[in-house]
């Protein structure tokens, strides 16, 4: 698993990559807050019955506030088989603070 920066993530975005799932799994009432555009929801207590909805031949981002829950996701389904995973640092607090400002937070 990697751990992937949120200047990685944005630069990857910039030059278009996209070819890649962002899985937020935070609460419904983080997203009413803010989101990121294109992830998919799979709240952290809902993924042990979900994974199997989500790609395993194609690298995942897993975000949530600060990094934790995302590690924990991430570390899940790694044991689960998938191998393409990575960690956004600091989650959306990180994005907000460092690439865009006007992004709500909590």
């Amino acid at each position: 698993m990697r751990q992937l920066t949120v200047l990685e993530l944005k630069a990857r975005l910039d030059q278009g990559n996209k070819d890649f799932t962002l899985l937020d799994v935070r609460e419904p009432w983080e997203l009413n807050i803010c989101s990121m555009p294109g992830a998919i929801s799979v709240p952290m207590r809902a993924v042990p019955a979900r994974y199997l909805e989500l790609p395993k031949d194609k690298e995942i981002v897993v975000v949530c506030h600060h990094g934790v829950r995302s590690q924990q996701v991430a570390n899940y389904l790694e044991h689960m088989g998938f191998d393409k995973l990575n960690n956004l640092v600091g989650g959306i607090n990180a994005w907000a603070r460092e690439i865009d400002p006007k992004m709500p937070t909590y």
